[in-house]
């Protein structure tokens, strides 16, 4: 009998193993995820990854970050974080100042702007979240955390 996954793959052929069908289930619904986050911010004219870097910059408040500190806290790695942040700066949703006794370190702060547009995608995510991953309960949820957590560590050791 195939399985759920199978079927939405149209895979004929069983997985090798269960670890693999995780494995598949997991990219595949991670994919289906930020294309659907991807559709609900298209309207904004920000990307999903421009959006992680504004919510960062948000949090870390007016300290702000360097570029690097930026890309270690990142959900999705990128490459070139320095053309990410220009991209948004052309924007005027970040800005960005050289530090007083190192030159080199430059700090990247979300401006107004900025927050003008995460508080405007704050109710966007909301019901993005409501909707995809609402379909599961509270323990269902945590459940689901608490296996992600555990399968990162493994990854990170």
């Amino acid at each position: 009998m195939q399985t759920d996954l199978q079927v939405e793959l149209k895979q004929t052929k069983p997985f090798r193993t269960p670890l693999e069908e995780a494995f598949v289930s997991v990219q595949r619904t991670a994919a289906l995820l930020e294309h659907a986050l991807e559709s609900e911010l298209k309207a904004s004219g920000i990307t999903s990854t421009q959006y992680n870097v504004l919510r960062i910059l948000r949090g870390a408040g007016e300290d702000g970050l360097c570029r690097s500190e930026v890309g270690e806290r990142m959900v999705r790695r990128v490459p070139d974080v320095t053309r990410l942040l220009d991209r948004l700066e052309d924007t005027g949703y970040i800005a960005r100042a050289r530090g007083g006794d190192d030159r080199r370190y430059v700090t990247t702060r979300i401006t107004a702007k900025g927050l003008e547009v995460l508080a405007a995608l704050d109710d966007v995510t909301a019901r993005f979240l409501a909707q995809h991953v609402g379909l599961l309960d509270a323990d269902q949820v945590q459940t689901l955390i608490t296996l992600l957590a555990a399968l990162r560590r493994g990854i990170a050791t």
